[in-house]
């Protein structure tokens, strides 16, 4: 029941270098986000109100998610509400999760709206006319 495909792109990988250097445990916990809360919500459809679809972008496809329901051991006592959100995107036709962005809300509030446009710009240059 694994996604065919888990991609970090490049801006996502450098987020989570940053992150890992004070939350050691994060590459772990993100292996098993993907593996259970990614595939509960979009190939078993159970919503635990964790993620929520990313609004006001400029194309509808791929939809962006944003998780805000990350559970990270580094932060013990936190559970699920450690305030680490990832924003991704889900290709359901390929099946296939690309991770945009991670943060932690102590250090900003809001995902990087420029750098969902930045993304989703490479599905409109692609897409058949």
């Amino acid at each position: 029941m694994d996604f065919e495909e888990i991609i970090y792109t490049g801006t996502f990988s450098k987020d989570l270098k940053r992150l890992q250097k004070r939350f050691r445990t994060l590459s772990g916990d993100l292996e098993v986000f993907t593996k259970t809360q990614l595939i509960l919500f979009h190939k078993i459809k159970l919503d635990n109100d964790g993620i929520k679809r990313v609004t006001e972008l400029p194309l509808d496809y791929p939809p962006v998610y944003k998780a805000k329901k990350f559970a990270c051991r580094s932060l013990k006592g936190t559970g699920a509400n450690s305030r680490i959100s990832v924003i991704y995107a889900y290709l359901d036709s390929e099946d296939k999760i690309e991770l945009i962005e991670i943060y932690y809300k102590g250090d900003k509030e809001n995902e990087n709206k420029e750098r969902l446009r930045s993304y989703l710009n490479k599905f409109k240059t692609s897409s058949p006319n």
